[in-house]
């Protein structure tokens, strides 16, 4: 079989396995996040923690409620890192250093999971089951209770209530996030995957020598990873390694764990607000983006221009022999697109233009489909904007969803839009600025300015992906993608909240001959035409003297 027709297959394979579970998946997450209905170990959690199931919260307590769940998250994660060497299944390693030890804990409470670290080398078991494992299901699941509540605010009229977060945050753990892992650690270890609580193991290889190979709970984390668009890999290479990532069966499951919550939520959006046709076209917009940047990405690779590519017969360095270019470039795009760390190759070994457009994935706002909930309410923004946009053109004030689009809501969602740009390029400037962050830098000239460029993406998207190359664990790259992970993440999050709250205290107009339908293929377009120019027009100078002078 031919590099291209398995491939094809493999891509083909992808799409089908979404298609099947959309319907389903979709429809059980709207019955979760809309029930009355408590489970009982859901009640049982309420009552140890004294929650009142039924209050119902503003959109400035929702937003408190998720601020002050993170913050001891983020405390509790520093101190079991630094309290590392007196804890059980430490193997041995000392305290992670503080600087490390807040970038750490930035990134995994904010659903990024950068590593600036060697997994393998400096985290005991512990702190990766009870850390960073766990801050990989609640992290998901705070990203879907926003894009829940800002669905609320489409649907309720003439209230300032969206929700209890405690509930949310609960019924998507126990009823979603757990269940799924479960099966997807299940199906990793069938595949290969190892899951257990050994340390290192030595052993003698053919040759004669000894070599140290660890080991640990790799398939449970791998699950909620990929399900969580979280990324964080137990081993320092992610899912190149063979241990997370065994042989191309495990790496179509992952691809396809990565996608699925992002996908299905788009019809639980359509369920929610009485509409399935909304949920299609924010579908058909997120698949449109995905699909364009997996052929071009995939074509790049495939021809791999340049003329040492050429000499060498492929773009394959920084790329598994067990995946090659069509894996290794479908997994790219969806781990970009997704708000997933993970990597299966290393983007910086990708051709100039090709690790561009991965550049480019990010800046579009996580939104193709995006992470888990992340990327539904950064399509809504984006939607609200396209309507608004829309409203210029023939004269009349926008509508979505049966809700106006009022100078408040514009001047949110022109703050969510500016939030991510402003925290990239002003950290890729300050970088690029000072002869000690640039040091750090691999190559000098146009691949050196993609590689610090890609981390600042990365971080302000919530990403976690590395392009390679780049030595970030620094006090400098530790402490300033930090601060970025966390302002990416939590702003943008205030302002979706708050945007919810604003359009839930509306009424609902009626829909007239001149409302902008917002569910056929000419929204779709439109929404496609913004998502793509605000990224372009942020982007592309700073793309321009990095990733394309490369590849040109």
């Amino acid at each position: 079989m031919s590099d291209t027709t398995a491939g094809l297959l493999q891509a083909g394979a992808l799409i089908a396995a979404l298609a099947l579970c959309y319907r389903p998946l979709g429809g059980y997450l709207a019955r979760v996040l809309t029930t009355e209905k408590d489970l009982r170990v859901e009640r049982g959690l309420y009552r140890v923690f004294g929650v009142d199931a039924r209050a119902d919260q503003r959109w400035s307590v929702y937003a408190i409620s998720l601020l002050a769940f993170s913050v001891v998250s983020l405390l509790a994660l520093y101190l079991l890192q630094r309290l590392q060497p007196e804890l059980p299944w430490s193997l041995g390693f000392g305290r992670v250093d503080p600087a490390l030890a807040f970038n750490t804990a930035a990134s995994f409470v904010t659903n990024t999971n950068w590593q600036a670290y060697s997994g393998e080398s400096t985290m005991g078991h512990l702190v990766q089951m009870g850390g960073l494992a766990v801050q990989n299901f609640v992290s998901a699941a705070v990203g879907i209770c926003v894009a829940v509540a800002l669905i609320r605010g489409f649907v309720r009229s003439r209230t300032d209530r969206l929700g209890n977060f405690w509930v949310d945050l609960t019924r998507i753990l126990v009823r979603v996030l757990l269940p799924l892992a479960v099966v997807g650690a299940v199906a990793l270890i069938l595949m290969g995957a190892i899951q257990n609580l050994h340390g290192a193991t030595d052993v003698h290889t053919l040759a004669g020598a000894h070599q140290s190979l660890p080991g640990g709970p790799v398939a449970s984390q791998e699950a909620i990873k990929e399900l969580g668009t979280n990324g964080g890999g137990f081993f320092n290479a992610n899912s190149s390694h063979p241990f997370e990532n065994p042989n191309a069966l495990s790496n179509l499951l992952e691809n396809f764990l990565l996608l699925l919550i992002p996908v299905a939520l788009t019809r639980t959006f359509g369920l929610m607000v009485g509409d399935k046709r909304q949920g299609y076209a924010v579908l058909a917009t997120m698949a449109f983006i995905w699909i364009a940047l997996v052929v071009a990405v995939t074509a790049l690779e495939v021809h791999h221009p340049g003329s040492a590519l050429q000499a060498a017969g492929a773009s394959m360095e920084g790329k598994e022999t067990r995946f090659g270019e069509w894996a290794s470039s479908l997994f790219a795009v969806s781990t970009t697109g997704t708000s997933t760390g993970a990597v299966n190759s290393f983007h910086s070994s990708f051709t100039g233009v090709g690790g561009g457009l991965l550049i480019f994935n990010m800046g579009l706002g996580e939104v193709a489909p995006g992470g888990v909930g992340s990327g539904l309410y950064g399509m809504l923004v984006l939607a609200i904007m396209t309507v608004f946009v829309g409203g210029l053109m023939v004269g009349r004030t926008p509508e979505y969803l049966r809700k106006k689009i009022t100078a408040r809501e514009i001047k949110l969602v022109s703050l969510y839009l500016l939030t991510m740009p402003l925290l990239v390029l002003i950290g890729t400037g300050v970088a690029m600025s000072f002869a000690g962050p640039r040091s750090s830098m691999l190559s000098a000239g146009p691949h050196g300015l993609s590689e610090v460029l890609y981390a600042f993406t990365s971080a302000a998207n919530n990403n976690g992906s590395a392009f390679a190359g780049l030595s970030a664990n620094t006090p400098f790259y530790n402490v300033a993608l930090g601060l970025a992970m966390l302002l990416g993440r939590f702003l943008p999050i205030i302002l979706v909240l708050a945007l919810a709250g604003s359009l839930a205290r509306q009424q609902e107009v009626p829909e007239t001959s001149g409302t902008l339908p917002t569910h056929g293929p000419l929204f779709v377009g439109m929404l496609v035409g913004v998502t793509v120019i605000v990224a372009g027009l942020t982007f592309f100078p700073v793309l321009a003297l990095g990733p394309l002078a490369e590849g040109l």
